[in-house]
């Protein structure tokens, strides 16, 4: 019976996405395995540790030039990994639940995790399981993915294959076994009901304060059927019944809702921001995007890897992505048609399947000295 420790941390969606998907893949292929997902820094840290996620999501969304130049900092330096001792409480967990887990292979879906690991061997932790590093992100990758130690990085795609081969990570290293989106999309056919109507799906993360000037542009369309997710925002989502009833459009809005990937797969179009796994999802789903969003960084790839391959557009005013729906569906959707056909042949609806297969297939690993993991610089990566 094998064991897994799959470790995330809420810095992203994405990361807990890919961490959840490869857990029920891996239980689904095998059901005697022991799988566990941890956050080792919510663990350690709690109340502390919620707040810095609270600061990050602030920092991305309202302040987007200033997370452009922390993202740079992090690219160019080595400043994580040589700080990285200041998580002590965070490197205790980890070392408790690897001496307990004793663990076949430790997958990690955020960076952090790594400098972890390799702080705790260069303190005399044997590192006799295998480490994999399933990154989240596509074609703009911070060096912090590759800084640290991992026997193999698993990407989403042949482009970010190639951008981290640049970057010095081994071709032997790198395997392109597709982004682990629910299983779901790999169980599920591709092809949703024939339009129209056409059902477009506008999911609110950020710039909420555009929100009720998109949907009024939205209700303008002719022959769609709107359905809008606010999260949690109970203001929001009253300020658009209002905009429902005066305008005598009804559209079902939704508060935070568990069924994404069964939402995706029942509209023809998704409105959204450039998150790793919301692309990935879509693409997944063989529904096109119209991003309104990108965060500086590591968004920026995930909105390239639609916007360049033709699965989308990027419309950031009411006026834009009003008239980016028109065109998509204008002339018996040709644009429509052309974006699915992207997206079916991007998306990687069997990449939790064949990652969690992938990892199964691994070997028994000897411990690795500590000495075999000397300290890495932004330009040389430690792999």
């Amino acid at each position: 019976m094998k064991t897994f420790l799959i470790l995330t941390a809420g810095f992203g969606e994405g990361h807990n996405a890919a961490a959840r998907n490869v857990a029920a893949a891996l239980r689904a292929e095998s059901p005697e395995a022991v799988v566990e997902i941890a956050d080792v820094y919510a663990d350690a840290y709690g109340s502390a540790n919620r707040l810095s996620v609270k600061f990050y999501h602030f920092v991305i969304n309202r302040l987007p030039r200033v997370w452009q130049l922390v993202f740079e900092l992090l690219h160019r330096t080595t400043f994580v990994p040589k700080q990285i001792w200041v998580f002590q409480a965070a490197a205790r967990v980890l070392r408790n639940k690897l001496a307990t887990l004793r663990p076949h292979a430790v997958i990690s879906t955020y960076p952090g995790n790594n400098f972890l690991v390799d702080y705790l061997v260069t303190k005399g932790t044997p590192r006799d399981f295998h480490l994999i590093t399933v990154i989240t992100d596509s074609i703009t990758i911070n060096s912090a993915w590759y800084q640290g130690h991992s026997d193999a990085f698993i990407v989403a795609n042949p482009q970010t294959a190639q951008i981290i081969r640049a970057a010095g990570v081994p071709s032997a290293k790198i395997q392109e076994l597709g982004f682990p989106v629910p299983l779901l999309f790999a169980a599920s056919a591709k092809e949703r009901p024939a339009g129209p109507p056409w059902r477009v799906l506008y999911t609110i993360n950020s710039g909420r304060h555009l929100a009720p000037a998109i949907v009024e542009n939205l209700l303008k369309v002719p022959q769609i059927e709107l359905t809008v997710t606010v999260g949690r925002d109970e203001p929001l989502a009253d300020t658009l019944r209002q905009i429902a009833q005066r305008t005598g459009r009804e559209f079902p809005i939704l508060g935070w809702v568990p069924n994404m990937p069964e939402l995706m797969l029942s509209h023809h179009l998704l409105i959204g921001k450039a998150g790793g796994a919301t692309v990935q999802e879509a693409l997944a789903a063989g529904t096109p995007m119209v991003i309104t969003q990108i965060v500086p960084g590591q968004e920026e790839g995930n909105a390239r890897l639609v916007i360049e391959n033709g699965a989308g557009c990027l419309a950031e005013t009411p006026t834009e992505i009003g008239a980016a729906v028109v065109r998509c569906f204008e002339n018996q959707a040709t644009v429509w048609k052309r974006w699915r056909e992207v997206a079916h042949q991007l998306g990687t609806p069997q990449g939790a399947e064949k990652t969690a297969r992938w990892v199964l297939g691994l070997p028994e690993q000897s411990d690795i000295p500590a000495s075999d993991l000397p300290l890495a610089s932004a330009a040389s990566p430690r792999v």
